[in-house]
């Protein structure tokens, strides 16, 4: 496919009913906007309040980092508002996570009527890590779930519990989207590990990022 338009959708909350900082994971933004502008693709950056994107302090790059993921920060600075956005621009979307997600992602309309989109069109639906709560209010084809019977990967109650948040989220995200009848893969936690079932193509962490990219890009030249 020439120039693919993929649409990555972030998170717009910054704080957690608990009082804890939060925002999007960095890695799991700037990797994949990476891959995708290096692979030709046009890359729109939309939240669903638009503007400044909140980036999780615990993602802060290094020295190293901040450099190569220069443009993709750049692009945090004014996403769009997912109320302006429309699902025939674009031929995949990409969630990336980071725990904001959690908070500003499952129930709002805008985005599950976009999501929805998407699945009628057959279009590609990608997400990382936490950014598969977004995917909790979203349907296929058939009505049922999108994750429904989907072989999935997420990030896992055993890494909730890790990172010692599993108090702090309204739900936790594996056992979530088991109940929505997803077949969840969980690899050990905090491993690479990304999974494509079609043209949903979802990664369990930040160390899974360029392997989802990866999938995302596989799934839109098929």
């Amino acid at each position: 496919m020439a120039e693919p338009r993929i649409l990555m959708i972030v998170t717009s909350a910054d704080t957690m009913p608990s009082g804890k900082t939060t925002g999007l994971w960095l890695e799991e933004f700037a990797v994949p906007y990476q891959a995708f502008v290096e692979a030709g693709a046009q890359v729109t950056v939309a939240s669903p309040k638009g503007g400044q994107c909140p980036i999780d302090p615990r993602s802060a790059p290094d020295d190293e980092q901040q450099r190569a993921w220069q443009d993709a920060s750049a692009e945090l600075a004014n996403t769009r508002p997912l109320g302006e956005i429309s699902a025939a621009d674009y031929d995949a979307v990409f969630l990336p996570g980071g725990h904001g997600t959690m908070f500003d992602l499952p129930d709002n309309a805008d985005l599950i009527s976009l999501l929805n989109g998407f699945a009628a069109d057959d279009k590609v639906i990608a997400a990382v890590c936490h950014g598969p709560a977004g995917l909790v209010g979203v349907t296929g084809k058939d009505g049922k779930p999108l994750v429904a019977g989907r072989r999935v990967a997420v990030f896992t109650d055993e890494e909730e519990r890790a990172v010692e948040l599993d108090q702090d989220v309204p739900f936790l995200l594996e056992t979530r989207i088991r109940e929505l009848g997803a077949n969840v893969d969980p690899r050990p936690a905090f491993q690479e590990h990304a999974l494509r079932d079609g043209k949903l193509v979802t990664g369990q962490n930040p160390p899974s990022s360029a392997l989802t990219a990866k999938l995302t890009l596989e799934a839109l030249n098929t």
